[in-house]
């Protein structure tokens, strides 16, 4: 996996763009002074068919090497829940290169599948949406193909860990001090640690590139204090899932505690959704593998709402992002 090079598509299309597929490659953020080294894959807009592959076990449709279709092209950062990977979101990173879209997401460094060693951390929590603005710049600096990119116009799609992240970088201001109402009866190792003394060795700072945001779940939603919401300013799309099928107290359930302060956020209420119907739908291995993360509530139908999911989420950043050629 860390040497391979892949490209992704979905297999239904939306009809507003004339690619036909979406291309996707691993590249590589080095570490330096910033941070450490961060890996990504990138979904791109491509006119060419795709072809089945496996990732993890994960099923993509995909046209490996695949040249970038189009020019001005807006971007979509994706940022991963607890413990998650660059590919949990591979269907909705497609259906958004599909329409158009320059898709990055990245495996935050000490809390994926892989590499847990930070999860839950305070300093995860501090270095989540930093990781985000080093993402932007590499896409904008690095990237091969960052001529292509319309710098004016950047979106996020943040899920549970991710929709904290991503709430952090629209301008949330996250507090995180002793003392934090609710962290006393949280498990949050970040809890524990601002509550035997220990301070973030670094100040949250927003990104004003980020114009539009998509929030799914964000966790933990209770460090923003409302006062603090009300100062971001940009689009969102805030999504939840249903607390009805969420009663095993999972961390990420669900978007209620967020949905007051956010500025008249465009917000919608899933029913009979669980926390993980919002990742890609699971092959039989990966149902096999992780039955918690794979398994929807009785008569959810995780394929017909994920192909409602995207065609919301591509009309909102096509709403606010009218300017740019492609979309």
């Amino acid at each position: 996996m860390r040497s391979t090079k892949f490209v992704f598509a979905i297999c239904f299309l939306f009809g507003l763009t004339a690619a036909k597929a979406a291309g996707v490659r691993n590249f590589d953020i080095p570490a330096g002074a910033t941070g450490p080294a961060i890996r990504l894959l990138v979904w791109t807009p491509c006119a060419e068919s795709p072809q089945e592959m496996d990732a993890r076990g994960a099923i993509f449709f995909a046209v490996p090497g695949c040249p970038v279709t189009g020019e001005k092209l807006p971007l979509i950062v994706i940022s991963h829940g607890r413990r998650g990977w660059f590919g949990g979101h591979h269907d909705t990173a497609a259906a958004l290169a599909d329409a158009g879209f320059v898709v990055a997401a990245l495996n935050h460094p000490g809390d994926t599948w892989r590499d847990t060693s930070r999860t839950d951390s305070l300093s995860v929590l501090v270095e989540r949406p930093a990781d985000i603005s080093r993402l932007i710049d590499y896409m904008l600096d690095g990237w091969p193909d960052a001529p292509r990119i319309d710098a004016q116009h950047i979106g996020l799609y943040g899920f549970s860990f991710g929709g904290y992240t991503g709430i952090a970088v629209i301008g949330g201001n996250p507090d995180l001090r002793k003392g934090l109402p609710n962290c006393a009866t949280s498990s949050l190792l970040a809890c524990k640690q601002l509550e035997s003394g220990e301070a973030p060795g670094q100040l949250i700072k927003p990104d004003p590139r980020v114009k539009a945001a998509v929030i799914v779940d964000p966790y933990p939603a209770f460090v923003f204090p409302e006062k603090n919401l009300k100062r971001t300013t940009i689009p969102v799309q805030l999504w939840s899932s249903d607390p009805a099928q969420n009663a095993d107290g999972l961390s990420g359930c669900c978007a209620a505690a967020v949905k007051q302060g956010l500025p008249v956020p465009d917000y919608h209420f899933v029913a009979n959704a669980r926390h993980f119907s919002f990742l890609a739908t699971c092959t039989l291995k990966e149902a096999q593998a992780n039955p918690a993360v794979c398994t929807d509530a009785p008569g959810f139908d995780r394929v017909d709402f994920h192909r409602n999911l995207h065609a919301d989420i591509v009309a909102f950043f096509r709403k606010h992002f009218a300017e740019s050629a492609n979309p």
